[in-house]
């Protein structure tokens, strides 16, 4: 298990790096310079060239970017052009907001996405597994910003229920609770319709094995036979599918965010790439890089929990 571990973490080593490179080429293509963006629309060019020479845009690219490299080794992520504040800085105040969006959306459809998935796969051809179909289908359909939009508009603004603009604190106070409510709703709404279908094809699979028929014949009780026998033997393809939309999810958290004014590294990013704040940029690209990496390195050893020979292999 600990060599599968080590295997998967010097794996994440060339992927890190190529989205360090692909990340810092893409902030080069964008027809803004920063040197102007800090300098000023007004600023002479004998000041544009010094920011020039300050921020180290004067040398080639290749340098530039080892240079860049160099500073992300020592935990230098750079520091703002728009408000002269270390990146490193705004990113820890943004990261938790973010983890709570995230957290509070997972906590209700990832298990709503098993419950649905298996009772459509028990009931298969009823009303029930029609009524799980058509959620999944609505699931994968609708836009993140789409559910935002809606639930902002009847929920927060006709019927003025809950709060839909910022955050009103951490998810353990009462306010901070309710403003989390719509955000969560509209990114995890997205979550529970694949999480749903993977769950019902694989205990479809899994309901007609062996060790389920014996199971029966054993007369053990038909709940027992559900969850231990067929859910748990089904959650490997499952617990692929939950690693990888976890991963899109931090794409949906940007949406989400901006959607609904919530502080977090999503609504960062927005601002930085619409500011040309190039070195904030590359800091949120870093952050929701890691993120993916370790969701998937997550998912890789929750293989050997969950099958013995992932473990053994």
């Amino acid at each position: 298990m600990l060599r599968h571990a080590v295997q998967r973490l010097l794996l994440a080593v060339p992927v890190m790096f190529g989205v360090l490179l692909v990340g810092f080429l893409l902030m080069q293509v964008v027809p803004t310079d920063p040197a102007v963006v800090r300098a000023g629309p007004n600023a002479s060019a004998e000041i544009i060239e010094a920011i020039r020479r300050d921020l180290g845009l004067d040398k080639p690219l290749w340098l530039q970017f080892f240079l860049y490299l160099g500073r992300l080794a020592q935990g230098d992520l750079g520091v703002s052009i728009i408000n002269n504040v270390p990146v490193a800085q705004e990113l820890g105040t943004t990261i938790g907001p973010t983890l709570e969006l995230m957290v509070a959306s997972l906590v209700w459809s990832i298990p709503l996405g098993l419950f649905l998935g298996t009772i459509g796969a028990y009931w298969r051809g009823s009303l029930i597994d029609r009524v799980v179909m058509a959620i999944s289908v609505a699931g994968v359909s609708v836009p993140v910003f789409f559910l935002g939009l809606v639930l902002i508009w009847f929920v927060g603004f006709k019927w003025q229920w809950l709060p839909f603009t910022g955050r009103e604190g951490p998810l353990w106070t009462w306010q901070g609770l309710r403003a989390v409510i719509l955000p969560a709703i509209t990114l995890g709404g997205v979550f529970v319709g694949p999480v749903a279908r993977m769950t019902r094809t694989a205990v479809l699979d899994v309901l007609g094995a062996d060790h389920v028929r014996t199971a029966r014949a054993k007369g053990l009780p038909e709940r027992i036979v559900v969850l231990r026998h067929a859910l748990r033997n089904a959650m490997v393809p499952v617990v692929t599918l939950i690693g990888l939309q976890i991963g899109f999810l931090l794409g949906g958290a940007v949406v989400t965010e901006t959607v609904f004014s919530w502080p977090g590294v999503g609504r960062l990013a927005v601002g930085a790439i619409l500011s040309s704040d190039f070195p904030m940029a590359q800091g949120t690209i870093i952050v929701l890089s890691l993120g993916f990496i370790l969701v998937n390195l997550t998912v890789d050893l929750l293989y050997g929990v969950l099958d013995p020979r992932v473990r053994a292999a």
